[in-house]
C-alpha cells in the first residue's frame, strides 16, 4: 500500500486482518496463560475470555462447536494452554484468539473435569448417606446395565446363577464406552424405573482406561443413578477404580462379580442357615415340651392334693356356719326390736287422750275446734263435751274466768 493514500476505516481494518490471516504462523498457535473476565454466554453457547500473563492479555473466543468438546468447564483464574488460530474482529479493529482445543495447564482434563462434577454433585446432597436406598435381602429379578458381550455380564451372569438360580436376570445391553455410552446407559436406567422391571440394578463393566470408562463420570449418567428409584449398585472397573457413578450409586462394588455378590443372597449359605434354625428351633421345642410337661406333671399333684370335692366341702360348711350366724343375729334384732317396740307402745297407750277422757277428763270444743281460752267463747254459745263413752251439746249460760 502506497504512502499518501487515504484509507477508510474499515479498510484499514480489512488489511490488517489479511495480513494476519495470511501469516501461517497464526494459524495454528499453543498460547499458555490464564483464564480472566470469562464469560459463558448463554443464549449463543460460546465462551468469551482472556488470555493473560504477568505482562500482557489477549482477548480470545471459544465457539460452541469446539467448547462442545470439553470435558470440564473452564474458570476464572485456571491455568490453561489453548489452541487456536489469531484473527481480526474486523468490526472493532481489535485482534483476538480463536480457541480450538483447551487443556488445564499442570492437571488432565479428565482429572480436572471428574473433581469439577464430584464438587458440584456433593454440594447438591447426591452423594449423602440418608438418600441411599437399602439393597433387597431377596430379589426376584436383578436388572444389569453393561455390554451385552464383555467379561462383565458373564461375570455376573455367572455368579448370579451359582449362588441365587431363582432370581431372574433382566439385561439391558449398552455401550459402555464412546460418545454414545452415556446416554444409553441413562435411558436403559429410565426404562427400568418406567417399566419397574427389577428389584436392583448392577450398572457397570469391566476395567480400562480412564477415557475408557469416562461414560460413567458424565452426569447425566449420575443424575439418572440418583434419581431412579430402583436401588443401584454401581460396578465399574476394577476395586482401584472410582468414578462419579461410584459416589452416586446406593453402594459400590469394587468390580462387576463382586456386584453380583452384593446383589443376591448365597442360596447354599441360606440353606445352612435355615438348617442351623431348624435344629435349634427343634431343640427349643423340645426343651419347651419337656418343660411344660414337668409344669402338668406339678399341677397334677398339686391338683391331687387339693380335691375340689373337699373345696366344695370346705365352702359348704362355711356358708352353713355363715346361714347359722345370720340366723343368730336376725333373731336377736327381731327381739330387740321386739322390745323396742312394745315399749313404744305402752308410752304411747299411756299418753292416749282417751285414757285422759277415761279418768272422767273431757274436751270441750265449738264448731270443732278445741276450746283452750274462755276468751273465745260468749255466754248463749252451743258447744260439744267429749266424754270417754260419748258427745255432750250444751249451751253456756254462764263464764267464769280463773
Amino acid at each position: 500500500m502506497s504512502n499518501g493514500v487515504v484509507l477508510s476505516v474499515s479498510q484499514l481494518n480489512r488489511y490488517v486482518k489479511s495480513i494476519i490471516e495470511q501469516d501461517m504462523n497464526l494459524q495454528t498457535v499453543f498460547v499458555q496463560g490464564e483464564i480472566s473476565n470469562f464469560t459463558n454466554h448463554y443464549k449463543t453457547g460460546h465462551f468469551y475470555m482472556t488470555i493473560k500473563d504477568e505482562f500482557s492479555s489477549i482477548k480470545a473466543v471459544m465457539f460452541k462447536s469446539a467448547n462442545m468438546r470439553l470435558k470440564f468447564m473452564p474458570e476464572n483464574a485456571m491455568s490453561v494452554i489453548v489452541r487456536g488460530r489469531v484473527a481480526v474482529f474486523e468490526r472493532d479493529g481489535q485482534y483476538q484468539l480463536y480457541i480450538d482445543d483447551m487443556q488445564p495447564d499442570g492437571t488432565g482434563a479428565l482429572s480436572l473435569a471428574f473433581e469439577q462434577l464430584k464438587a458440584k454433585l456433593a454440594k447438591e446432597g447426591l452423594f449423602d448417606s440418608d438418600r441411599k436406598k437399602a439393597i433387597p435381602a431377596y430379589p426376584q429379578r436383578v436388572g444389569v446395565v453393561t455390554s451385552p458381550t464383555g467379561a462383565a455380564v458373564r461375570d455376573i451372569i455367572n455368579v448370579i446363577s451359582r449362588r441365587f438360580p431363582l432370581a431372574e436376570i433382566v439385561l439391558c445391553p449398552v455401550a459402555v464406552q464412546g460418545e454414545y455410552a452415556a446416554p444409553q446407559i441413562k435411558a436403559a436406567i429410565e426404562l427400568f424405573n418406567a417399566e419397574n422391571a427389577a428389584d436392583v440394578l448392577i450398572v457397570g463393566r469391566g476395567g480400562g482406561s480412564v477415557e475408557e470408562l469416562w461414560a460413567f463420570n458424565e452426569e447425566i449418567v449420575a443424575r439418572a443413578v440418583a434419581a431412579s428409584d430402583i436401588p443401584v449398585i454401581s460396578a465399574v472397573g476394577h476395586e482401584t477404580d472410582f468414578t462419579i457413578c461410584d459416589f452416586v450409586a446406593d453402594l459400590r462394588a469394587p468390580t462387576p462379580s463382586a456386584a453380583a455378590e452384593l446383589a443376591v443372597p448365597d442360596c447354599f449359605q441360606q440353606r445352612e442357615m435355615l438348617s442351623a434354625f431348624s435344629r435349634r428351633i427343634g431343640s427349643a421345642i423340645y426343651d419347651k415340651i419337656g418343660s411344660e410337661r414337668a409344669t402338668v406333671e406339678l399341677r397334677k399333684a398339686a391338683l391331687q392334693r387339693l380335691s375340689p370335692q373337699n373345696y366344695i366341702d370346705n365352702l359348704r360348711v362355711r356358708c352353713d356356719r355363715a346361714v347359722m350366724a345370720m340366723d343368730a343375729s336376725v333373731s336377736r334384732e327381731m327381739s330387740l326390736k321386739t322390745k323396742n317396740f312394745s315399749s313404744l307402745c305402752a308410752k304411747i297407750d299411756a299418753m292416749s287422750p282417751l285414757k285422759i277422757l277415761a279418768r272422767g277428763y273431757g274436751v270441750a270444743s265449738k264448731n270443732g275446734k278445741i276450746i283452750s281460752d274462755v276468751n273465745t267463747i260468749k255466754k248463749g254459745d252451743s258447744i260439744n263435751l267429749r266424754l270417754s263413752n260419748g258427745d255432750i251439746e250444751c249451751e253456756v249460760t254462764e263464764i267464769r274466768g280463773c
